[in-house]
């Protein structure tokens, strides 16, 4: 079963304590006890020695595994109590506050942090004072995020206006939420009646929403692993190939591909799959010289056709 940051940020904060009760704890009991698979314990265990006692690393955890056992080898040193310098007392202070502010967060998420922060407050002194001069607003996305929360949690459909950045354009539809999530930005995965089928969209590009009393009834769909990021492409999807020069190469570090080619001058011959391969227009507007779409041909002559009109409106301006 897929897991989220947050739940893995708990466990990871469960597992310190487990295993600083437990040395040499092996890793198949370890796992058990968390109900998680020996390569997702190996996996947190990769992240735990980039932990440590301050926001600049102080004493990392000297966490290690042969594959057979886990050893921690300076419990002791990152025993003391956490003392924070002034500055991240304040960045604490700051972000608390304004997380505080969110709209769509939990009455209870909310008093508990409201809780947490008072204690912080009067273990920090003067240093409270100072960040209270301090503030973070959250853009427009919150009432978005807001809307979409009750919407799951009243089982009801939803009506928005989306901004579509591949096709530059506004479309109205209606959808029955299912989640939401994020990976770097906050997404909601949904039932989409204009597209008859699951689609994702971004809260950031949501231009209007609005809450509908028809009840919300998605189809009974397996959620998506998001583990290996939101961009999973399909053995199904068309291909697409593109041809990139040494200034293009970054294509195939951000894209995911089925394969990249050596090409004589230096550039790369990239095959990849995605579901609507239009989308790939703007990639090669920003391209530019340093590449092209070889196929399919629509998508190439869609391309240029993208590349003309960019260019036409600049024609007779000086």
């Amino acid at each position: 079963m897929a897991t989220n940051a947050i739940d893995q940020t708990r466990r990871m904060l469960s597992l310190v304590t487990y295993l600083r009760e437990r040395p040499g704890a092996r890793v198949g009991d370890v796992a058990r006890a968390f109900g998680i698979t020996e390569d997702e314990l190996i996996s947190d265990l990769d992240v735990l020695p980039m932990c440590g006692t301050s926001f600049r690393g102080g004493d990392l955890l000297d966490i290690d595994t042969d594959g057979e056992r886990i050893w921690w080898h300076n419990p002791d040193d990152v025993a003391e109590p956490l003392r924070l310098a002034a500055d991240e007392a304040t960045a604490l202070l700051v972000a608390a506050r304004a997380v505080s502010t969110l709209p769509g967060l939990r009455e209870g998420d909310r008093q508990a942090l409201l809780r947490a922060t008072a204690k912080l407050e009067a273990a920090a002194g003067e240093v409270a004072g100072a960040s209270s001069r301090l503030s973070v607003t959250f853009e427009s996305e919150g009432g978005v995020f807001a809307e979409v929360d009750r919407a799951i949690s009243e089982r009801r459909r939803l009506w928005l206006r989306y901004y579509s950045p591949a096709r530059d354009e506004l479309t109205e539809r209606e959808v029955d939420p299912i989640r939401l999530f994020a990976v770097g930005h906050t997404y909601m995965e949904a039932w989409c009646y204009l597209s008859e089928a699951r689609r994702t969209f971004r809260l950031d590009r949501v231009a209007e929403i609005r809450l509908l009393d028809e009840a919300s009834s998605p189809p009974e769909l397996e959620l998506r692993d998001l583990s290996e990021g939101l961009v999973q492409p399909s053995a199904d999807d068309p291909e697409v190939v593109i041809e990139v020069g040494p200034g293009g190469r970054w294509v195939a570090e951000y894209y995911p591909h089925d394969s990249a080619e050596e090409l004589a001058d230096g550039g790369l011959r990239i095959s990849l799959r995605t579901p609507d391969p239009t989308s790939l227009r703007r990639l090669a507007l920003r391209l530019g010289r340093d590449g092209r779409i070889v196929s399919p041909r629509y998508v190439a002559d869609s391309a240029q056709q993208a590349a003309r009109e960019a260019l036409a409106a600049y024609d007779g301006q000086e």
